[in-house]
This record gives structure tokens, sequence and C-alpha cells, in this order.
């Protein structure tokens, strides 16, 4: 059951007025199944006048405000977060079935990246660029104008935090599409962000359908630059449609990251690490570490610690607070079952125990952990985007870096060595946005620049780097001499 909120989920927020669409949608708890809410579907025209409310915003008051108001307005809304912390974090734990732990680390993330950019706002500049005599050259960051922001339902608190908190520091005027599946948190920051003295327009929030809103959004060409964190099939279908207006856009599509584990690695520091990055959110990450490398004179121990460690494991409904709850809907869960048929011929090593009391109707997978598994097999090749990960022996670094850069993706990778030399090889030789050495994701990173290559996406996002991705560069060259 939801509590209170102070927002109708049923509406939309467009230009600082909450109004009801023509249709809803049933939000469903995947720890039961059972029916949350209502929640608004926009339409077309919803989308419409959310684009045309973030426009009036940029000629009005929002446009208006310094860059040190703007930073203000961040601070503030960082600190209703936390203030809030405790909805927010039960929203996010019935809407995505994150156990309540790792909800409420979702919205502390959500604070800081309001505090990070609010921070950093007043703090991008431009340059002089010494030119031929008589010239002065300089550079501005100018916002791009109305930035589309089309969220999944994986990390809503987090994506919104780097993406639109990115785009309101340069000045931008946000529409924000949140997943169909997974809105409510995106509903009660904009409520937030009212409260915080954001002028109106300058974040509209139009849940829906993504073939309908988010493809109304992607379209439109009054948005003048898009963000899209989703599946690689979607950010193909995404960049189509901005193509058709030449509008640039960031994507963050998934990953297929390895953590690699060589002989000298310290095994005790690495083993929470090596599971922890594959089943957290129930595998549910674009960055989690589904592949795991071992050098074959470790492999035997290390993947006898990490059968441990998944047997050990607890999975459960959401406000338990267990290890693993479930996957954000049957959808998903019968899409994984369909991808692991070709698990059939590889050797499970270990499940988590699956407990006798589950709620019939929830989303929940039993954690399969799965090795020795050849580098090319699909379960090795292909983003599962549930609680599966693979072992892969390798012999010499050369090995480990050629299965590691085997796949279409590259979003990131962890290496566990103590060698010094070849820590700055691997950093080198890997094809990855990201990579992590003796440790996998530093503890979120707010500040941490963050993206892909390859079928990972483009662009950056988090720390400064998505300031300069949500910002335009323009060169004043003036003679005077």
């Amino acid at each position: 059951m939801l509590p209170n909120l102070p927002f109708d989920p049923g509406h939309i927020l467009v230009g600082g007025t909450w109004r009801a669409t023509v249709e809803t949608l049933s939000l469903i708890n995947p720890s039961d199944g059972t029916t949350l809410c209502q929640i608004a579907c926009s339409t077309v025209a919803d989308v419409n006048a959310a684009v045309t409310a973030a426009q009036d915003a940029l000629n009005g008051d929002w446009g208006r405000k310094s860059a040190l108001e703007r930073g203000r307005c961040l601070t503030r809304l960082g600190q209703l977060v936390l203030e809030h912390a405790d909805l927010l974090t039960t929203l996010e734990a019935l809407d995505v079935g994150k156990p309540v732990s790792q909800a409420r680390a979702d919205a502390i993330a959500l604070a800081r990246y309001c505090e990070f950019y609010g921070g950093a706002a007043d703090k991008v500049h431009g340059t002089t660029i010494p030119y031929l005599d008589g010239y002065t050259v300089y550079t501005l960051r100018e916002p791009h104008g109305v930035t589309g922001h089309i969220v999944p339902w994986n990390y809503p608190m987090q994506i919104i935090g780097r993406s639109v908190g990115a785009a309101l520091a340069m000045g931008n005027a946000c529409v924000l599409k949140p997943a169909e599946d997974a809105c409510l948190t995106a509903l009660m920051f904009a409520h937030l962000a009212k409260e915080a003295g954001f002028p109106d327009g300058a974040l509209n929030v139009v849940p829906g359908l993504g073939a309908e809103a988010g493809a109304a959004l992607a379209r439109h060409p009054g948005v003048q630059h898009l963000s899209f964190t989703g599946s690689v099939q979607t950010g193909r279908t995404i960049q189509t449609l901005a193509a058709e207006n030449v509008v640039p856009v960031t994507l963050e599509l998934g990953g297929k990251s390895p953590q690699i584990v060589f002989e000298d690695a310290d095994i005790d520091a690495a083993l929470p690490f090596l599971v922890n990055a594959g089943l957290q959110n129930a595998g549910q990450t674009c960055s989690a570490a589904s592949r795991i490398l071992i050098q074959r004179g470790v492999y035997d121990r290390v993947a006898a610690r990490m059968a441990d460690a998944y047997r050990a494991k607890s999975i459960g409904p959401a406000s338990s607070d267990p290890d693993i709850g479930p996957l954000i809907s049957v959808k998903q869960k019968t899409r994984l079952a369909s991808l692991l048929e070709a698990a059939h011929d590889l050797p499970c090593i270990a499940e988590t125990p699956m407990p006798d009391d589950l709620p019939p109707k929830g989303a929940y997978v039993q954690p399969r952990l799965y090795g020795p598994v050849p580098p090319d097999h699909p379960l090795a090749q292909d983003e599962l985007f549930g609680p599966v990960q693979v072992l892969i022996p390798f012999d010499t670094e050369e090995d480990a870096i050629r299965i590691a850069n085997g796949t279409i993706y590259g979003l990131v990778a962890g290496v566990w060595t103590r060698d010094g030399a070849r820590q700055m090889r691997l950093a080198k030789a890997l094809k990855t946005g990201q990579v992590f050495l003796n440790n996998y994701g530093a503890g979120g990173g707010v500040e941490l620049p963050f993206g892909g290559i390859g079928k990972s996406g483009h662009g950056r996002e988090k720390g400064f780097e998505a300031l300069y991705g949500f910002s335009t560069l323009k060169t004043v060259a003036a003679k005077h001499g």
C-alpha cells in the first residue's frame, strides 16, 4: 500500500501545474504483483504542452536566473531530498522492488547529485584564446535550451540526479519522461523542485508509454538535447527520432562488464565486489559485473568462494530488505527465462535458495552462477539484466584483454592485481568508459564521469563532463585594433 503522497500519481506536472491525463496505467508492485495505484499516461499533446512550458520558462523567470541562483535552487532541492529520504526510499522500494537499504542509498545519491551540481553551477567557465594581433577571442558555455530526459526503471533517482541535475545547473529547462514501470520518485522529485523554488516550467514530468510519450519527446522539434538510458534497441530508435531534428543525444545503453581476477589478486578483498556487483538490484544494472574472468591458477578457489557467497544470499520482498529483491516485472522475468534457455549446456555451480513463502505473484528469479563458460557463449555475450553471472577462465594477460574486449559493449571493467605495471597496462588496453583497479564502482562516485563506448553508448554523465554535455560552446572573436 502506498503511503500518503503530497501529489496525485495520476497527474503530470506541466508548467508548474499538476494536471490529469485522459488515460492512466496501473502501477504494479513487483514484490507481490499487487496494484499500487493508477499513474498518468501522457499523450503526444501532453508532451507538446510540456515542451512549450519549458520554452516559456527559458523565456521567463528560469532563463533570467544567474548561475548562482540556479545553484541555490539545486542546493535547496538536495536538502529537501534528504528531509524526505524516508518517503523516497519507500516509494522506490515499492515501485522498483529494490531492497530498502539499496533504495535508501539511491535517495542519498539523488541528494548528493543536487548538492554537487548546485555547487558546480557557477563554476563552468569559458576560456580566452590567444589569437591574431588586434583580436580578443573567448568562449562561452551556454545551455542547449529545452532538454528531454528519458529515464529507465532500474535506478530512477540516481539517473534523474545525474541527468536532470546537470541540465538544470547549466540553465536548461527539462522535460522528464520516467519509465511507466517506476515513476513515483520522479513525481516526488518534481514536487520537491516546486518547493525548492524552481520557476514554473523549469522541470516538467510526463509519465507514459515509451512508444507514445517517449517517442513524442525524442522527435519533438522544440527539444535541443536528449538524454536516454536504456536498451540498445530503444537507444537506436531514440537516436533515429532525434536525428530528424539534428538533435544531440547522450546514450547510456548497457553492458556486459567484466571483472578480471589475476593470480596475485587479494581474493578476500575482491570477493564482495565480484559477487555484489552482479547481484545488486537483482542484476538490473547497466554496469553489472556479469562476467568474472579468473586466471586459471586461482579459478577453482575463486569459483568456490563465489558459490558459497551465492548460497548465503537472501531473496525476498523489498520491504524485508533482503540481499536480492524481485525483477521489475513478470515481463522481465519471462524475458530472462527465455534467455537462460541458452544455458542448458552450462554447469550451474551455485544458486541462491528461494524461500517457500515468497509472494506467488512477485517477479522473483533464482540467482545463478555458471562456470566455466566459453567466452563466446550467449550467456557471456548478451546482456541478461538479471541476477546471473558467468565465470570465464583465462591463462595470460593477453587472453584476459582479448576476452574482456570481446563483446559489443564497453561500459565498465574491474581489474584485481597487485602488479602496478599490469594495472596501468590493463587500464589502457580495456575498451570501456570506466576502469576500476582493485575496486569496482568506487562507491558510486557522483564526481566520476560515466558512459560507454561501442554499443554501450556515447556521451558522459556525472561529474563536470555532464555539465559540458548539457551545454553548447560559443566562440566570440572581437576585432578591436
